[in-house]
């Protein structure tokens, strides 16, 4: 039997899982109207991060990584108390007004639990994809991009993602061919049109990849024309997929969800249950960008101060 490991340093204000721009927003917020705050993080990482330039964020002028500006949050946020652990959470309980969550060798405990853990790509699920993962199959072109330097670099999507990893990999090689589904882009106008007028990467439109082919390696990628049925090959070195996301939900599986899976709350980011919020993308909403994802853990991080407030029974006179 497992001897959890539960003290008083074990307990909390608010619990934060996920340290991407929601959890690190809220711990921010959170810390700083002095509650006591814990992010946890399991090693999954955050989808800014892997962003090459974060041109978009009001005043981060001129650009920066998604990792350094993580990394600027995360320093913020232990500036105003904010500790930060690492560890995989399997279950969350409540008992009374008191959340349990317990990994494989720890117990916590906490009056407000935030749940910021995201999102993950989505796969495409064809032959080939899952065999060659790690061996030409790509999520991640910030983190594997490097390895194709000056080699046939194929990109499936038509969103942000898909385009501006793209413009990314087109950096490195010379080769880079873009592949959508549909007859034109769904990017964001301005990220759309940059990729549009970037000659360096071919793009192909009403087409659907079918297989990805190789024995140890990406050798070719095998393409079906949506309008004409015609089936063909591209040979490739890398396949770089950006087909949109899957929200980490398993841990509130009980929650509301709308038909993509994302978690439902109101606009204080509060779940039915009452103390447990959701913030950032893995929240219903209409808008996924860096920008709403720290306006959603702000917004949860106050929720939880008024909540814990009024479960001491103070007010504002």
């Amino acid at each position: 039997m497992i001897s959890m490991n539960t003290s008083e340093s074990n307990s909390f204000d608010m619990i934060i899982l996920g340290a991407g721009p929601a959890g690190l927003s809220a711990a921010q917020y959170g810390a700083r109207a002095a509650l006591k705050v814990l992010v946890i993080e399991n090693g999954e990482s955050s989808q800014a991060f892997n962003i090459n330039k974060l041109e978009n964020y009001p005043g981060v002028f001129p650009a920066v990584s998604g990792a350094d500006f993580l990394d600027a949050m995360k320093e913020q946020a232990v500036s105003f108390g904010a500790t930060f652990r690492m560890a995989s959470i399997n279950s969350i309980d409540k008992i009374g007004d008191i959340f349990t969550l317990k990994s494989d060798s720890e117990t916590f405990k906490s009056k407000t639990v935030l749940i910021a853990t995201g999102a993950e790509p989505r796969k495409l699920g064809i032959p080939g994809e899952e065999e060659l993962a790690g061996r030409g199959v790509s999520y991640c072109a910030t983190c594997d991009g490097p390895f194709f330097r000056k080699k046939r670099i194929i990109v499936i999507g038509g969103g942000d993602a898909a385009c501006d990893e793209a413009m990314y990999l087109s950096t490195l090689s010379s080769d880079v061919t873009i592949i959508h589904r549909k007859a034109s882009f769904r990017a964001q106008k301005a990220v759309a049109e940059r990729i549009l007028a970037n000659e360096g990467v071919k793009k192909v439109f009403n087409t659907v990849v079918k297989e990805i082919k190789g024995s140890a390696k990406v050798e070719a990628v095998v393409v079906e024309n949506t309008q004409t049925g015609e089936i063909s090959e591209i040979g490739a070195d890398g396949v770089f997929i950006f087909v949109g996301m899957v929200p980490r939900s398993d841990l509130v599986e009980m929650l509301p969800k709308d038909a993509g899976g994302y978690i439902v709350t109101n606009e204080k980011m509060e779940t039915p249950i009452k103390g447990l919020y959701c913030a950032g993308d893995i929240r219903s909403k209409s808008f996924r960008q860096v920008v709403t994802a720290t306006a959603d853990g702000a917004i949860a991080a106050d929720s939880a101060g008024q909540y814990i407030r009024a479960m001491n029974g103070e007010v504002y006179k």
